[in-house]
């Protein structure tokens, strides 16, 4: 899938008008049945099959639907799942550029990837209690890189509270392994299921407490796609699947050197001391020769997790590259506007270009998350940064795994300033008032 986007001057991106809101459509019978038939042809590719669990305490709805979200089929499986029922879709803006009308007919609801944004939820509310239409959305907001959970925004359950629905989650089994985000969106030969179930009844939505409606929900979204796979003996047997690995594992465990892998093939290698491993058809690493420190690919992404905040809480913790970058105002197209430097280290995010021109600065508690992608449209890997006015989209001039750092980076900065702001309250309770 592409994206439209054109060159365009600094100036003339800047005057762009941003989109205007509007109110979330109902999606019509045709639409519905459009979607239904052309997810149909790749669905049965996977054998797809889902499991329907304690529904019954659902109701006819209309329900918030929460879906992990691990590959581009994920629409496709919720079509297949909810078809004919009517349901909206939250949707990141750039997936309404140069398609907004359709992206409406469909009713999907706009919204951006990890910016404050009180205005969705209104339209959540207006799609579930005026339009009387279910409403889909993915809480992880990003895709998962590792196969694994990814942080879901804080005091979801508060949200669940407000609207007073009913709320079902969907979790896939093998959308992860069909299509991994690192992998270049190449898919492979293996079987789809999903499992539907009434996380809470609007009555339980209406008694229980917050704390307990977030702990369900957290519990709900746990989940290894490679320990899965390992577990139920699922074969991925494509000579290309380990394609692209270095773009989530990117630090050599043997002589923890940043930015060194090279995925390719069936192998993982270290460009600089030559370590090199093997992804068996079951996701499990060995290492050709010597000892296999992480035979488990999250287990990996964890430890790189585990250096890159101590590299935050020493401060040697930087990214400093170069990138093309693209703007988002509006739905007409991602305009491309020059080079830049993008800068992330304990203040945040800092990106600079267009001949001084552009001089954008982002605190590390604007967010829990970063909205980084693998591939992104087929254009490269992005880092996208931004506020409700504009979206910069930076692909830097090394796609080398330094997108999956700087994602690493953002999440454990935010727990870490949360950490100090909370203290700081906690130690002079006056000055915060």
């Amino acid at each position: 899938m592409k994206i439209k986007h054109k060159s365009l001057s600094y100036e003339k991106a800047m005057a762009q008008k941003p989109y205007k809101r509007k109110k979330p459509h109902r999606p019509d019978m045709l639409f519905r049945t459009a979607m239904r038939v052309l997810s149909a042809f790749e669905l049965r590719k996977t054998r797809f099959k889902y499991e329907k669990i304690d529904m019954e305490k659902a109701g006819k709805g209309p329900y918030l639907i929460l879906m992990n979200h691990s590959s581009f089929i994920d629409l496709k499986i919720a079509s297949a799942i909810f078809y004919p029922m009517p349901y909206c879709i939250v949707t990141t803006v750039d997936a309404f550029v140069g398609k907004g009308w359709l992206m409406r007919a469909l009713g999907c609801i706009p919204t951006q990837k990890f910016v404050g944004d009180f205005s969705l939820i209104s339209d959540i509310h207006c799609a579930l209690h005026e339009k009387n239409t279910s409403v889909l959305m993915y809480p992880e907001a990003g895709y998962s890189f590792d196969g694994c959970s990814t942080a879901l925004p804080q005091r979801l359950g508060l949200l669940v509270k407000k609207l007073g629905v009913p709320v079902v989650t969907v979790m896939t089994d093998g959308a992860f392994l069909y299509d991994p985000l690192y992998n270049y969106l190449q898919t492979r030969r293996v079987k789809v299921t999903a499992k539907v179930k009434c996380l809470f009844s609007a009555e339980e939505v209406a008694s229980l407490p917050v704390a307990e409606l977030d702990a369900g929900i957290e519990q709900a979204f746990a989940f290894d796609n490679f320990k899965n796979q390992y577990e139920s003996g699922t074969e991925v047997s494509e000579k290309f699947r380990a394609d692209g690995l270095h773009r989530i594992l990117y630090r050599c465990p043997e002589c923890e050197t940043d930015f060194c892998m090279e995925g390719k093939g069936t192998h993982l290698k270290c460009k600089k001391c030559g370590k090199e491993y093997e992804l068996s058809k079951l996701g499990r690493l060995t290492a050709t020769e010597g000892e296999t420190r992480f035979a488990h690919v999250p287990a990996w992404y964890h430890w790189q997790r585990e250096c890159v905040r101590r590299s935050l809480e020493d401060g040697t913790y930087r990214l400093d590259t170069d990138v093309e970058i693209g703007v988002l105002t509006n739905f007409r197209s991602v305009y491309m506007i020059g080079k830049g430097r993008l800068v992330h280290d304990g203040d945040g995010f800092h990106l600079t270009g267009c001949d001084g021109k552009l001089d954008y600065s982002q605190s590390p508690l604007s967010s829990h998350g970063l909205n980084a992608d693998l591939y992104w449209y087929e254009m490269g890997d992005v880092i996208c940064i931004g506020n409700k006015e504009r979206l910069y989209y930076c692909f830097p001039s090394e796609q080398n795994g330094n997108v999956t750092r700087a994602r690493l980076a953002a999440e454990e900065l935010y727990k870490l300033k949360r950490a100090e702001s909370r203290s700081a309250v906690r130690q002079n309770p006056v000055a915060s008032v």
